[in-house]
């Protein structure tokens, strides 16, 4: 069995912890990070644009990009150790990824005061829509009571 924990700054630990709980001892776990492009590419453009022209020793883009693999570097090694057996350490894109996965994990990224919909961010929201594969999504804290539901959007009345 191979699994597929995807790892984000906010809620890695609850995630790891369903694959510890979830999955057999012999399964092939994979934590995976996606290090987001658009923060370093922003300096770039800003960069080159207003600032660099002919002085990219300067780049502030470059140290972002430095200091954003640091940092999933840093994550990845923090959820390794927490999982505490073998696993490979993944850093691409969450559904390419879970093409041939049997399972994976992810945590719940958006509203978590409420059961519904925008419990799951933009992201989080595309991977569980389009993940080739069983997904299991968990909450980072206990989840909120079922009264928490949101009602139903109205309908008009039917006409015949």
């Amino acid at each position: 069995m191979r699994v597929i924990v995807w790892i984000t700054e906010g809620t890695w630990p609850v995630g790891v912890d369903a694959a510890r709980s979830h999955a057999p001892d012999d399964a092939d776990i994979v934590l995976l990070h996606v290090t987001p492009a658009d923060v370093p590419g922003a300096a770039h453009g800003a960069f080159a644009g207003l600032l660099g022209r002919g002085h990219g020793e300067r780049d502030p883009g470059t140290q972002l990009e430095h200091l954003a693999a640091a940092s999933a570097d840093q994550l990845l090694a923090q959820a390794a150790q927490r999982l505490g057996r073998s696993c490979a350490r993944v850093e691409r894109e969450v559904v390419a990824a879970a093409g041939g996965a049997d399972l994976l994990v992810l945590a719940r990224d958006g509203d978590r005061t409420h059961l519904g919909p925008r419990s799951l961010g933009p992201a989080s929201r595309f991977i569980v829509d389009h993940a080739p594969c069983p997904v299991l999504l968990v909450w980072p804290e206990p989840a909120p009571g079922i009264d928490t539901i949101p009602l139903p959007p109205p309908h008009p009345p039917h006409h015949r």
